[in-house]
């Protein structure tokens, strides 16, 4: 059976996740604003959900339809197939979002849209009732310019939670943008990496797994996995492939915390990731930061200070930092931060700057390298 699937990104990603699906074989990839679509079979369910890196969640699209009032949304989501996914046991929760479209109100939406399924599935199961006792068909719907897109979430909890990560510190850093900032940096298990505002490990262990090419999936469960229609074979036969795609070497990841609690759960973390033996984590003050030896790749997320008293603060950081790596031979770096005079109190322009958001949250990757 053909799918039209779509994986919701961060913006800014969209076309970093976009290579990845494209790098996984998928057919008809075409990357959007927050999203990237693409067509493929039961399998590819399973074979996404698992790979994807900078991802958030894999959708089902189960159609489209023009939605001026309210009658429209009912009409058109009761013509949508839904008896091809959800047996007359699932649960189909409902939820989304409307964005500058005629029909506003998300829980009169909500209702709307359940109740349109409820009606279309029966005249399929010839019931007046539904239980929903079964596996979880969480849908989803977004309106945009007056058209709903219909999905049903084949992700469960987002592809951000790897499960290595149950203890976090304070704003911490998304897996799906940690992964974003290796692959920006073009790290392939090579070059020393350092981070030296690790937090809780988030970018190291995202390059131990970039390094080792271990799927990120393959340690936790996804909500398709319950589904009847979908072979139970798919998922061993996806994480098989993911397996057999592994790397075997010796890495240097070294992360530092001026926090020793934040050191303890980043070890705690990579444990967990199964990376442990990779990454190095230390207590160690970043304003102090030296390297003796030529070449590697500085990756971090420094403190952004969100209030007036913190931004100075977080300004003397960087001024401070920036002079403990002004001596580095050869190094790149890539520096996520959300104030807007980073550059300046840190003592040079970027190489080149890209626009990425940490969860809500506007920020800069300034990245620095030496132009060919």
């Amino acid at each position: 059976m053909e799918l039209t699937l779509c994986v919701p990104t961060l913006f800014g990603l969209e076309g970093l996740a976009a290579d990845e699906l494209r790098r996984l074989g998928m057919k008809d990839v075409r990357a959007e604003n927050g999203r990237v679509l693409f067509s493929g079979a039961e399998q590819d369910i399973a074979r996404a959900n698992i790979n994807l890196r900078t991802g958030e969640r894999v959708l089902l699209v189960v159609g489209q339809t023009r939605c001026e009032t309210f009658d429209m949304l009912f009409e058109g989501v009761k013509a949508m197939p839904w008896e091809l996914y959800i047996p007359a046991d699932g649960a189909f929760p409902v939820k989304g979002h409307s964005l500058n479209s005629k029909l506003f109100s998300v829980p009169d939406c909500q209702s709307i849209v359940k109740k349109a399924i409820v009606e279309r599935l029966k005249t399929r199961y010839k019931t007046s009732w539904f239980e929903e006792t079964g596996a979880v068909y969480q849908v989803q719907f977004a309106i945009m310019h007056d058209v709903a897109t219909l999905y049903i979430d084949t992700s469960g909890a987002g592809l951000h939670k790897r499960g290595y990560r149950p203890v976090g510190n304070a704003a911490p850093l998304r897996e799906t943008l940690a992964a974003a900032i290796v692959r920006l940096a073009r790290y392939r298990g090579r070059e020393e990496v350092c981070d030296p505002f690790c937090g809780s490990g988030t970018i190291c262990i995202e390059a131990a797994l970039a390094a080792l090419n271990r799927a990120p999936g393959l340690g936790r469960s996804f909500a398709a996995e319950a589904w009847a229609w979908l072979p139970r074979k798919v998922w061993a036969e996806a994480k098989d492939e993911a397996r057999d795609k592994e790397y075997r070497g010796t890495y240097s990841i070294w992360g530092g915390d001026i926090d020793p609690k934040s050191v303890q759960i980043a070890k705690d973390n990579a444990r967990r990731a199964g990376v442990a033996e990779h990454v190095r984590f230390e207590a160690a003050d970043a304003r102090r930061f030296s390297r003796s030896t030529a070449g590697g790749i500085i990756m971090t997320n420094p403190p952004y200070g969100e209030r007036i008293m913190e931004r100075r603060e977080a300004e003397r950081l960087y001024e401070q930092f920036g002079k403990a790596v002004s001596s580095l031979q050869d190094w790149k770096m890539y520096i996520l931060s959300s104030h807007p005079d980073f550059e300046r109190a840190f003592g040079r322009p970027a190489t080149k700057k890209r626009k990425l958001y940490n969860g809500m949250i506007r920020c800069d990757l300034f990245m620095y390298y030496q132009k060919p």
